[in-house]
């Protein structure tokens, strides 16, 4: 009997160390129109704020009743704060040809401005549709620029239920996001 129960404390042990095989999906920027009016050359992205759970590794979906569920075996493929960072100064360095980083900030001279999003919410509702929320600030250190702070309240469809559709439709809202940053700066 001892070798046993030492075989399944062995055997459970192995698998806890093993390698999740759960499907991953990124988090991706999406082209846009270009932006001609942006007065900065240089755009700092601070990691992207957001709440506990869409700051956790699984992708949650609404379910009955209003509550998140995490979507059966599929996670983010990087952290959340990242990716969302990461694809915004994609978005905002395709959109306007500024030179654009996300924190901290890799060369000697500052950035023009500061990127700062604070996301409310970011979800797969229910009803077919991809939320993000939140408000965005953009600084000025040097004073190059008006300085600032704006809601956004993006909707964006879910073509179809699981991971594989809310992944694209935040990188779809993403995409706005960086549009509706863009045209503001």
């Amino acid at each position: 009997m001892k070798k046993f129960l030492s075989a399944v404390c062995l055997l459970s042990a192995l698998t806890a160390c093993a390698g999740s095989n759960d499907a991953r999906y990124l988090i991706s920027a999406m082209p846009g129109e270009r932006i001609a009016n942006l007065q900065s050359r240089s755009i700092e992205v601070r990691l992207v704020s957001l709440p506990t759970y869409a700051s956790a590794s699984e992708i949650v979906s609404e379910g009955e009743g209003g509550a998140l569920f995490a979507e059966d075996a599929a996670q983010w493929a990087d952290d959340p704060a990242r990716g969302m960072s990461v694809a915004l100064a994609r978005g905002l360095s395709d959109r306007t040809g500024a030179s654009v980083a996300v924190e901290p900030w890799p060369l000697n001279t500052p950035a023009d401005v500061r990127l700062d999003v604070r996301v409310d919410q970011s979800y797969a509702r229910a009803d077919g549709m991809f939320e993000l929320s939140g408000q965005f600030a953009i600084s000025s250190p040097e004073g190059r620029v008006r300085e600032f702070v704006k809601r956004f309240e993006i909707e964006t469809p879910v073509e179809d239920p699981g991971a594989a559709s809310a992944a694209r439709a935040l990188s779809t809202a993403l995409a706005e996001l960086s549009r509706q940053v863009a045209l503001s700066m």
